[in-house]
């Protein structure tokens, strides 16, 4: 089903991001923040990183301020594995009708993740493409952002430098050190024009994949928790291991599989095991 119009497709292509309201009803958005309500309860029980994703890493992370008392999970792993909310969004909503208008007709999935931030919490994303984590063979992948959580400029809304995903795709290691970010010029240039992408819950953000994008620790009472998938067209064919590993990887969300393989030139450095930074941080979290 059609979702978007011609302006919004071309305004998508032309700033690298677009804020769609209303994709996800207000039933399964109950659906989400119960379930997640869940899992930071039984949060309180745990001081470090645990559960267990298909790869055997840890599937739930917090911030280093977490206590029994005062729970701060940042982040879930491949959701989409324990919640049948977070699945049905994934597979078949109107977020993803307005990512297969946009690099269909036939679409598959990559990875999702819970990135929260809670009142209390530090976090704080550096200024970083996707790209350089989940390389493929094109480039026609979308970050889908869902507002689980209404955005405010206040909770760590994500901020992108628009125009940014027709530029260069700026290198992740500075001195011999992966550090998932780009360098610190490039950052403070990308942060004087920084755009704020704010929405009510049940908004989802559509970036691409070569977009520029950071976002600062939540500052407000309120939390801010988005659902973020990763689409890919049919014909690109990833080219490192999944970031966030999931036993969807490569599901078909619209169209068919032709087998086919698109290839663009460029140039990029492969994210590798990380001298600095933990399994969590590789996870470029917006």
């Amino acid at each position: 089903m059609k979702i978007l119009s011609k302006e919004q497709q071309k305004q998508f292509w032309s700033d690298g991001y677009l804020v769609v309201e209303n994709v996800v009803d207000a039933d399964a958005l109950k659906a989400m923040q119960d379930d997640f309500a869940e899992w930071a309860e039984d949060s309180r029980k745990h001081n470090e990183p645990y559960g267990e994703t298909v790869d055997g890493r840890p599937r739930f992370d917090m911030d280093p301020e977490h206590t029994a008392e005062n729970p701060t999970l940042r982040r879930v792993s491949a959701p989409v594995e324990m919640s049948q909310a977070y699945y049905d969004v994934m597979a078949s909503s109107k977020m993803t009708d307005c990512v297969t208008d946009l690099i269909g007709p036939n679409v598959k999935f990559h990875h999702s993740k819970i990135n929260a931030k809670l009142p209390g919490g530090t976090t704080a994303v550096k200024w970083h493409q996707d790209f350089p984590f989940t390389p493929h063979s094109n480039d026609d992948l979308i970050t889908a952002l869902l507002m689980v959580d209404e955005v405010t400029l206040e909770n760590g809304p994500l901020e992108v430098l628009a125009g940014s995903h027709t530029g260069e795709i700026h290198g992740l290691w500075h001195n011999g050190i992966f550090t998932g970010a780009v360098d610190d010029k490039v950052a403070k240039a990308s942060q004087k024009q920084a755009l704020a992408c704010a929405g009510p819950a049940g908004s989802v953000c559509l970036m691409h994949t070569r977009l520029l994008h950071g976002s600062a620790p939540n500052l407000s009472n309120h939390p801010r928790k988005l659902f973020i998938c990763v689409y890919s067209a049919e014909d690109a064919i990833p080219m490192s291991s999944n970031p966030v590993p999931t036993k969807y990887e490569g599901l078909i969300v619209s169209g068919e599989k032709t087998n086919k393989v698109r290839s663009i030139p460029y140039e990029i450095e492969l994210p590798q095991k990380p001298k600095t930074t933990s399994f969590f941080d590789q996870q470029a979290m917006s």
